[in-house]
């Protein structure tokens, strides 16, 4: 074999050692593709559970939120207690059907743990019904003491409930013995599936109530929403604090009347027929005057006399309910009882509270109290104490 044989060899040798090199450079980068594609398909599958870590971030974040959960009770029950000076505790009973479910058992369980959670919630959405009320009342208002409970109930069928109370100081309007609630709740309407009831104070019956409530006795009244909503105007309850019957203070019973009673008023009517015997005698029958001794005729009649002091004012039937009231004041000495006006002028109680409160607020009576009775008096008999 000359030079050349071994030259060719060596240049084939050569080729396919770079062949084989090539096909290893080839396999390694192919490998190397694979476990790029690997690690790519390892991020994406990486980035799609990123995506489902948002997602469920994004459940997280979107879980219903207290106020949420319960405004979707089944049931919401509204009870206001109002309280003589005007502050009224609020009861709110979210009433959810399936007390065994595991939406309930949840939402009972983070009651539970977050309570504040929830009383800040309730709080914060009152507080915007309270702000429109102060606006409408020009009454100062506050919540305190919100707090919240759960409970369960097995009659008449299972439920479970959650109960958010608070006080709500200055809500009703209270004069004297008169109390209007419903201007606090300005900006407040029943949703569906909602009952509001409003109870009187101890000693406080309903006189009036708008709008026309489902249910109602002297002392609550009762409102049920059928989804439709609970009025254009707020509510309006009248209450007035009740007497003791006939106005006056009760006084011991002392047993029955003496005997020698009974003999003064025999007299004193005897001493009365004779001074009218004597007066028709003289008056001829009260037709005509008489002379007396001194030739000079008697003064007229005690009936033309009585029609005098008629003609010095208008009659009863042009007099104003003020006029009523004050007529009535000065032909009691300048001071009476609120309760005895009722009586006198055959009116209600919540239209001689309204009346007086007038006459009240123009300076032409006084009102104060003695006991539980309100007293009227005119402003210098008053002012002579």
């Amino acid at each position: 074999m000359d030079a050349k044989g071994p030259r060719a060899l060596l240049g084939v040798l050569v080729v396919i050692g770079c062949a084989f090199a090539l096909l290893s450079v080839a396999s390694v980068g192919a490998g190397a593709t694979d476990a790029t594609l690997q690690e790519a398909g390892g991020t994406t599958i990486a980035t799609g559970d990123d995506t489902g870590a948002a997602e469920a971030t994004l459940q997280d974040d979107d879980e219903p939120t207290e106020d949420y959960r319960l405004d979707h009770a089944d049931e919401i029950h509204i009870d206001i207690h109002v309280h003589e000076n005007g502050t009224a505790t609020f009861s709110a009973v979210y009433q959810f059907e399936n007390n065994a479910s595991e939406e309930w058992e949840e939402l009972e369980a983070d009651i539970e743990e977050n309570p504040e959670a929830y009383t800040d919630v309730q709080q914060e959405n009152w507080n915007e019904i309270l702000l429109e009320g102060e606006n409408a009342t020009e009454r100062d208002m506050e919540l305190s003491n919100v707090s919240i409970g759960t409970d369960t109930s097995s009659a008449p069928r299972d439920v479970g409930l959650v109960e958010v109370s608070f006080q709500w100081s200055s809500f009703a309007y209270v004069e004297l013995n008169r109390i209007e609630v419903g201007d606090a709740l300005s900006d407040f309407t029943l949703p569906s599936d909602t009952s509001m009831r409003i109870h009187s104070p101890d000693g406080y019956k309903i006189e009036d109530a708008e709008p026309s409530p489902e249910d109602r006795d002297e002392g609550t009244v009762f409102w049920d929403s059928d989804g439709a909503p609970f009025s254009s105007d707020p509510p309006l309850v009248v209450m007035i604090e009740e007497s003791n019957g006939d106005g006056e203070d009760d006084e011991p019973d002392d047993g029955p009347a003496m005997p020698w009673l009974i003999v003064l008023t025999a007299l004193a009517l005897l001493a009365g027929v004779g001074a009218a015997g004597w007066w028709f005698k003289r008056t001829d029958g009260g037709r005509k005057p008489v002379p007396d001794e001194t030739g000079q005729p008697v003064a007229g009649d005690t009936a033309n006399a009585a029609g005098a002091d008629e003609s010095n004012g208008p009659p009863p039937e042009l007099l104003s309910n003020e006029e009523h009231v004050l007529r009535l004041l000065e032909s009691r000495g300048g001071r009476i009882k609120q309760q005895e006006v009722v009586s006198e002028l055959d009116w209600t109680e919540a239209k001689t509270s309204q009346v007086v409160g007038g006459l009240r607020e123009d300076g032409e009576v006084e009102v104060f109290r003695i006991g539980r009775e309100n007293v009227l008096a005119l402003p210098e008999e008053y002012d002579e104490e």
